[in-house]
């Protein structure tokens, strides 16, 4: 049953019927069973309420905006729009990702869901804002911003909470772009980050929980955001660094707002400016995103604001969605004639393909307890302990085939950058594709930033990355000698083959290995430590035969810093070890059991954390499960919650 009110165009049928018309072909490039992929058929089929749900794999990719026409194809092709239930649904990456469209985030939008390209659009928001110029055509977007700033087309760049030096694709090419560009500056919420390393100027700004303003969520609804933190030092919003900066350059009128409410009235007043339809301005078309009820609010009326969806037409201001506030559900779409419009969708193959140089495909993306390029998350001992260290996860054949095992480290290379990180097997990962986390950085690791190896290929349209599917190979990275250090104290590790670094509960937790041997790891490991004096307190245990080494420091009793080395990457249980950090006063046990790497009291070792929240290690929930005869994660739960 399709869509009344969608214009099926000739040219999208026939490019559907060509790329999808046989199951058989269809299965085969997607790598599942045609008689799945005929179950799947027959489910949409059957059941009206579908809803789509697509995220990172759809957007990433040089063909994502096409990805995403053809979810929407299907939906509307089947009437699966518009009503409880059903509908395309994007899993957008960003907490407020709704609310930056809104306010025209992008290089190709204006504010308020109008159309860089539309002429009528231009001169509403120009005539508005009382411009005297308005861009006519959409600016850089992120990728091809550094490629101009590479070239000198633009000399000075603003980088407000994001680190590209790490997260961009050939992520190379964006320092070296940095490093030649005459002026940045960057506002952010931390001191250092690989990004940081280039600015000429820092500006603190506020995070978080010392904000003050709006966020929208995937739903439209529209919530304040209060600040619960008092502004840290000389920390600012974002918006008053812009508005000051913006003065000083002369720029007074339009940038003189006394808080966020005015901000965020004259954001409703724009939303509501020619938007019926009618008028030189309107294009024919009303725009959804109205929030006329919502101009004129006090500063006091704004601050107790309460959730709304939008459109809030004029006289509406509730927290229950008007009736009719459903988008689509009258089937009429913002077009002038109120129909919707398919678009053909060819299928496009990525712009890389695997070779025998190259014959694996890297897929990045992020781990459970980390988010972005670690610069907050990185600071949680909760968080890091889950992943300590970034990794390559490949299936055991392809393993074998590269000849690098499971625990060792390998290097990951493609034609655009490498990195360097431990091999494991999750269990999840099919043969010809590898997976590496997206978070760690120079900050963190020696060699760890994936966005280098990522292939600079995006979307001709979205100008999203290609982040899915880079041809690379690996390879064997030998070292000499594994090892971790756990330390009160920052060490120096530049100088170290390989090194990461994450944070821990009273330490900090270094995952180390070298080429190199030193002469003797003892006087080694005491000088990194700091415990190269006589009358320190230091404990050690050494088989020189076989390369083993354990050494720890410790002050009137308190452990400072232990070190353990092996030649094999199995070494000592980290999670007993970290117990010792909390303990003011060491016990002859302990001392011990520093020596032989391993705990005295049986169960002391709860092993690698599973669940963050409740730190929960693998050793207690097998011990849980075994001892209590659980079978079932509801009992698992109730035991160990």
């Amino acid at each position: 049953k399709s869509s009344r009110s969608a214009s099926c165009t000739p040219q999208a049928l026939a490019a559907a019927e060509r790329e999808a018309g046989d199951p058989a072909a269809v299965a085969r490039a997607c790598g599942v069973q045609e008689a799945d992929l005929l179950d799947f058929y027959r489910l949409f089929a059957r059941h009206r309420k579908t809803v789509s749900l697509f995220s990172q794999g759809v957007n990433q990719s040089s063909s994502g905006t096409d990805k995403v026409n053809s979810i929407i194809n299907c939906h509307l092709a089947t009437g699966r729009i518009g009503e409880p239930g059903m509908g395309p649904f994007s899993l957008t990456g960003q907490p407020n990702a709704m609310g930056g469209r809104e306010a025209g985030g992008l290089a190709n939008m204006l504010a308020a869901h109008m159309e860089l390209e539309n002429p009528a659009h231009r001169a509403l928001v120009q005539r508005f804002w009382g411009s005297p110029r308005i861009a006519a055509a959409p600016g850089l977007k992120a990728v091809e911003l550094f490629e101009a700033i590479g070239a000198g087309r633009v000399k000075a760049v603003w980088i407000m909470a994001t680190n590209p030096v790490v997260s961009l694709p050939d992520a190379d090419r964006a320092r070296r772009a940095l490093a030649a560009c005459e002026l940045v500056v960057c506002s952010d919420i931390v001191q250092a980050t690989d990004t940081q390393a280039f600015a000429h100027v820092l500006l603190p700004a506020l995070g978080w929980g010392e904000k003050d303003g709006t966020v929208t969520n995937s739903e439209r609804r529209i919530s304040r955001q209060r600040a619960f933190l008092p502004a840290p030092g000389e920390a600012r919003a974002d918006w008053r660094i812009v508005c000051e900066v913006a003065q000083r350059m002369g720029y007074a009128q339009g940038f003189d707002f006394a808080g966020a409410h005015e901000i965020f009235d004259e954001h409703a007043r724009l939303s509501a400016e020619g938007n019926t339809g009618e008028g030189p301005d309107a294009a024919g078309v009303p725009r959804s995103f109205n929030l006329e009820g919502l101009v004129g609010m006090s500063r006091a009326a704004y601050d107790a604001m309460t959730p709304i969806q939008w459109p809030v037409p004029r006289g509406e201001r509730s927290a229950v969605p008007p009736p009719g506030a459903r988008l689509f559900a009258d089937r009429r779409y913002a077009h002038a004639d109120g129909r919707a419009r398919f678009v053909a969708t060819p299928a496009r193959a990525p712009a890389h393909a695997p070779d025998d140089d190259y014959p694996l495909i890297l897929n990045t993306g992020r781990v459970r307890d980390q988010w972005h390029s670690m610069t907050r998350t990185g600071k949680s001992p909760r968080l890091a302990g889950h992943v300590p260290e970034p990794f390559i996860d490949m299936h055991p054949r392809d393993a074998l085939l590269c000849g690098v095992r499971a625990g060792e480290l390998a290097r990951l290379r493609s034609r655009w950058g490498a990195l360097v990180a431990r091999v494991q097997h999750g269990g999840g990962i099919r043969p010809g594709q590898v997976f590496v986390p997206i978070h760690w950085n120079d900050q963190f690791a020696s060699d760890a930033r994936v966005g280098r190896v990522v292939n600079p290929v995006v979307d001709p349209v979205s100008g999203e990355p290609e982040f899915k599917h880079t041809p690379v190979r690996v390879e064997p990275f030998p070292v000499r000698w594994h090892g971790f250090v756990l330390s009160r104290h920052p060490l120096p590790a530049d100088d170290l083959t390989y090194w990461t670094s994450v944070q821990g509960r009273r330490f900090l937790r270094y995952e180390v290995a070298g080429r190199e041997l030193p002469q003797a790891f003892g006087d080694w490991a005491r000088a990194r430590l700091g415990a190269a004096a006589p009358e320190a307190d230091w404990l050690e245990y050494e088989e020189p035969e076989a390369g083993v080494y354990r050494g720890a420091y410790l002050v009137d009793d308190r452990i400072e810093a232990c070190v353990f080395v092996s030649p094999r990457p199995d070494l000592p249980s980290r999670a007993w070890l970290s117990a010792l950090f909390a303990k003011e006063r060491l016990e002859e046990s302990d001392r011990i059991a520093l020596l032989i790497g391993e705990p005295l009291e049986a169960g002391a070792d709860t092993g690698a954390l599973v669940c963050s929240c409740f730190g929960v290690g693998r050793n207690a929930l097998r011990a849980a499960i075994r001892e209590h005869g659980l079978e079932t994660p509801a009992q698992i739960t109730a035991r160990l919650r």
